[in-house]
């Protein structure tokens, strides 16, 4: 994600990257009642232009919803993300083989994604040495 309009001192547009490690899309069918709940499980990234009323990718109410509630409402409205203030709606799903020690509490899943700065220094910030 960059920003066209800022620029570092060499000239390249600011931005981040995001670096996903892994995840894993749905097992439900898209017309599975759970699903359309939880349809912002269909994508890994979901880009939306901020609005502070759109706080949860589900919706408000998905325990009480019939479906289509938050992201894939937001996106479907295709609402412009250029020159403006975004989010980043990154969902981390897993799915794993199941062992005798993850009943009856699973204890450890190990999962993660980076967001970095790309291009958004001009110089390495963590080199600090004086001159």
């Amino acid at each position: 994600m960059v920003n066209p309009g800022i620029r570092n001192q060499v000239g390249y547009p600011v931005g981040y990257q995001i670096k996903a490690e892994q995840s894993a899309l749905p097992l439900l069918s898209s017309d599975d009642y759970p699903q359309r709940r939880a349809g912002f499980t269909e994508h890994s990234l979901w880009i939306t232009p901020y609005r502070a009323d759109e706080r949860f990718a589900a919706g408000e109410f998905p325990t009480q919803s019939r479906g289509g509630a938050g992201l894939p409402a937001w996106t479907a409205a295709n609402r412009a993300i250029e020159n403006t203030d975004i989010v980043a709606w990154y969902v981390l799903g897993l799915h794993h083989l199941v062992r005798a020690e993850d009943w009856p509490v699973m204890p450890v899943a190990w999962h993660s994604f980076e967001i970095r700065p790309f291009d958004f220094f001009s110089r390495n910030p963590a080199i600090d040495l004086r001159p």
